[in-house]
């Protein structure tokens, strides 16, 4: 209570890197009751910050891939500098994105997110503004001052009338339900049973290419 507005960040060299490598390996091992404990983990913290009422402002600098964007996206207001990069890259493991797309689909819609959901490739901010991810776009020695421009109007709001408006507009948007959350979890679930998944975190490991790469 009290605070006007958050500010997620990234600490190091990028904004978020995508899936922690060792949590990577554990999964591959682990069976599917913990794969699904530990996907609904990410999907409870997707839902927590996506549902709190102060205000949250995205900083993003280097990168945002994989799971890294479904944070940028449950940002009410996400900026960027201009030489991040992005990339739903789940499908080079022969993985998916799967607790994050609720959150990606909300913030892009079904007819821009079938432009990068599926094919793991890179963009640059440009386009990830274009998708709708991105708010502003602003030169790297600028995003701290766009930031703090961002927050400048909610001093002057009633922190009240703000929480208000922010549940109103998950109230009326796409409906994120408990019950797609789940389906979530369960799709993500299957893909870690996958031979695909199996033979991608491998190679992955391994340096080399998986079977499917041309």
């Amino acid at each position: 209570e009290g605070t006007r507005a958050v500010v997620l960040s990234g600490e190091g060299a990028v904004f978020c890197a995508g899936g922690d490598l060792e949590w990577m390996q554990q999964q591959i091992n682990a069976d599917r009751s913990t794969r699904m404990a530990e996907a609904r983990k990410l999907a409870h913290m997707l839902g927590a910050l996506n549902t709190i009422p102060a205000p949250l402002i995205g900083r993003l600098h280097g990168g945002a891939f994989g799971g890294g964007v479904g944070i940028a996206c449950v940002c009410d207001v996400a900026i960027a500098a201009n030489s991040t990069k992005f990339g739903l890259t789940e499908t080079r493991l022969g993985l998916i994105p799967a607790t994050i797309s609720p959150y990606v689909i909300a913030r892009m819609g079904e007819a821009y997110a079938r432009r990068v959901f599926m094919s793991a490739r890179l963009f640059d901010a440009a386009e990830a503004q274009s998708l709708g991810l991105l708010a502003k776009v602003v030169p790297a020695d600028d995003l701290d001052d766009a930031v703090e421009a961002e927050i400048k109007p909610y001093l002057s709001a009633a922190p009240g009338a703000v929480a208000r408006s922010k549940r109103l507009t998950r109230m009326l948007g796409p409906e994120i339900s408990e019950l797609k959350i789940e389906a979530t979890i369960e799709a993500l679930a299957d893909a870690w049973d996958d031979a695909e998944a199996h033979e991608g975190v491998a190679a992955f490991f391994e340096k080399r290419r998986p079977n499917w790469k041309a």
